[in-house]
């Protein structure tokens, strides 16, 4: 598997409580994606992601986008 995209979405505003409005993830978990190399830590986090957007609501639009991300980089999209 190739390395997935970050599952940032390129919103970057973070006013849910530090959470992103566009993907859910705080600051620390930015950094953190970026330096997991292994394809199953990396599909880890993505499933972590999902949770923690379920839990949050408001973040119906990120699979959407993060698709396209992912179809735009050549990977196949983990969710």
């Amino acid at each position: 598997m190739s390395k997935l995209p970050s599952p940032c979405i390129s919103v970057c505003k973070f006013k849910r409580e530090g959470h992103c409005i566009g993907c859910s993830m705080t600051k620390p978990q930015k950094s953190m994606f970026k330096k997991l190399k292994k394809a199953s830590h990396q599909q880890a986090f993505i499933d972590m992601l999902v949770h923690q957007q379920s839990d949050l609501g408001k973040y119906r639009h990120w699979p959407d986008a993060y698709r396209k991300r992912c179809d735009k980089k050549g990977v196949k999209a983990p969710i």
